[in-house]
């Protein structure tokens, strides 16, 4: 069978398609749109313009499986649409423009659904801890044995920072001070302080980014996965110097996080330091394959079952 899955995200919204046949999938094809739905959110609401923005993409994202004669279409919202006042009214507008069914999930759906994916794509050893950096929320899990200890979800992302604290393309000396004292107050609230991890499972773009960053500056391979602590911690204080050097690296490797990957690595290298993490592995996997297994896969089987 063939399905095609949304994540409506603060910073993306991500289309994958995916092929599955019992509990086997194989992704086909991903697309995915910079919309930027933090950035237009006020005072907690998101605008017209940004309902609208989301209402574009998932158009035209139904038109292209409409092209492929593929009907089963599924589609989550994480922080985008959770930590807003008018979610109802933006799943109201979103379903009567395009027809589109939107599942809101919670804080702690989207982090099960993160290690459950980084688990099934081989991410996630039997015991440590796993952290989904994403543009408005960021997920922490603790697990042992492969099974979860504790899980939270706090209210900060590479874009929501970035629109929160950030005049210009990067934040200033102050800029960056307000952010640190943001993630780490954040940090310090986490259902997972007092953990000590040294190896830690990244899951998201800001990861995803910083490990090619990572890589391109150090000459690794490219699919390399696994960095060190060390060169994160080094990579962002070469780039949180926001000069042409660091413009032109960014540019260079990750263009489309050219205004959001400084703020991501301000959360990311806290939580390396508060967690004494030495080494990351990048995930290929996370919320969209969780959520394909969990709800789609397991929904499907468990109602074959039925009948």
């Amino acid at each position: 069978m063939k399905c095609g899955i949304v994540d409506v995200g603060s910073n993306t919204i991500r289309l994958s398609i995916y092929h599955w046949e019992g509990q086997n999938f194989k992704l086909l094809m991903n697309k995915k749109e910079m919309a930027g739905l933090a950035g237009y959110i006020k005072n907690g609401v998101l605008s017209d313009s940004g309902i609208l923005v989301a209402c574009r993409v998932l158009a035209g994202f139904k038109a292209l499986l409409d092209n492929f004669n593929l009907t089963d279409l599924h589609v989550f919202g994480t922080a985008s649409l959770r930590n807003i006042v008018n979610t109802e009214e933006a799943l109201e507008t979103i379903a009567a423009v395009t027809g589109i069914q939107v599942e809101v999930l919670s804080g702690a759906d989207e982090a099960a659904f993160s290690f459950l994916g980084a688990t099934v794509g081989g991410g996630a050893p039997g015991s440590g801890l796993l952290a989904d950096v994403g543009g408005g929320s960021t997920e922490l899990v603790s697990y042992r044995d492969g099974s979860i200890t504790s899980g939270c979800s706090l209210p900060m992302g590479s874009l929501s920072l970035f629109s929160k604290y950030v005049s210009g393309l990067f934040p200033t000396k102050e800029e960056r001070k307000a952010i640190q004292a943001h993630v780490q107050e954040e940090l310090e609230r986490a259902k997972t302080a007092g953990l000590r991890c040294g190896h830690l499972t990244g899951v998201g773009g800001t990861f995803r980014a910083a490990a090619k960053l990572c890589n391109d500056l150090s000459g690794a391979d490219p699919d390399n996965r696994v960095i060190p602590a060390e060169e994160i911690h080094t990579l962002y204080k070469r780039l949180k110097k926001g000069n042409q050097s660091a413009l032109r690296q960014i540019l260079r490797s990750v263009p489309d996080r050219v205004h959001t990957i400084l703020p991501g690595l301000a959360i990311l290298t806290a939580i390396l330091e508060a967690y004494q993490v030495s080494a990351v592995s990048v995930s290929a996997c996370g919320v969209r394959e969780g959520y394909l297994l969990r709800r789609v896969m397991m929904e499907e089987t468990s109602h074959d079952e039925r009948t």
